[in-house]
């Protein structure tokens, strides 16, 4: 009987440390912006850790440690696949990638868009998770300076105009 109580009292303790740490909502949260100080266009991204991770594993089959180099480029390349800003000659301009981040909570991914002001923007394409998580949503922030356009992807808006 003991042990019985004691298996059920385990299995209740992890069913709730379970829940706690999932998530219902699954968003992503990019902020583009100029600098007029570099005439660099700069792109922060930002997600949610578990998602990212959930992704990498899935795809790799392993775990991932994003403070590795390595680890950190099948990210760079996954995200470079997904999400880019074409010209208004719906050209793709060239993002560089800066760098990221990592924590336990949230994975920040920079790049930036050399020498081109956001006007140049024509169109935005994201997929960034979306192809992952049937759920999540992608929020783009545009700020031009007084003015910020938001945009919001999710698996029945993948590309929309910058304009």
């Amino acid at each position: 009987m003991m042990l019985r109580l004691k298996t059920a009292f385990a299995a209740v303790l992890l069913l709730a440390s379970a829940a706690v740490s999932a998530h219902r909502f699954h968003a992503g949260m990019t902020d583009v912006s100029f600098n007029a100080r570099t005439g660099n266009t700069e792109i922060v991204h930002t997600y949610m850790a578990h998602d990212i991770e959930a992704l990498l594993a899935n795809l790799y089959g392993r775990q991932f440690d994003l403070n590795d180099e390595e680890d950190q480029d099948a990210l760079r390349k996954y995200v470079e696949n997904r999400f880019w800003i074409a010209g208004q000659d719906k050209v793709k301009l060239k993002l560089r990638w800066v760098g990221m981040t990592a924590d336990a909570e949230k994975v920040t991914v920079f790049q930036e868009i050399e020498q081109t002001p956001l006007w140049k923007a024509g169109a935005i394409h994201d997929t960034v998770l979306i192809d992952f998580i049937a759920e999540q949503v992608n929020t783009v922030n545009l700020n031009e300076g007084n003015a910020v356009r938001t945009l919001t992807f999710d698996r029945n808006n993948l590309e929309q105009p910058a304009r």
